[in-house]
C-alpha cells in the first residue's frame, strides 16, 4: 500500500462547508467543517479504490490569492 500526501481546502458556501482536494478532482460537503472533511475522506477513499493508477498532481506550497475582476 502506498501513502499519498494530499492538500485539501474547506470553505463555507451558504449554509454548507465545501471540502475539495487540490491534488485530484474530488470534493464533498457537510453541515460542519468536520463533516465536510469526513465526507471528503470517504469520497477520496472511493476515488482511489476505483482508480487503479490515479494521477495525483503534486501541489507545492499552495497559497490563497485574492483576485477581482469586472463582469458585464
Amino acid at each position: 500500500m502506498r501513502s499519498i500526501s494530499l492538500h485539501n481546502i474547506i470553505w463555507k458556501e451558504d449554509k454548507y462547508y465545501v471540502a475539495q482536494c487540490l491534488n485530484v478532482d474530488v470534493s464533498s460537503f457537510g453541515k460542519t467543517r468536520k463533516e465536510a472533511q469526513k465526507n471528503l475522506d470517504e469520497a477520496l477513499s472511493l476515488y482511489f479504490e476505483d482508480t487503479p493508477r490515479p494521477h495525483v498532481s503534486r501541489i507545492r506550497m499552495p497559497r490563497l490569492v485574492a483576485c477581482s475582476f469586472q463582469h458585464v
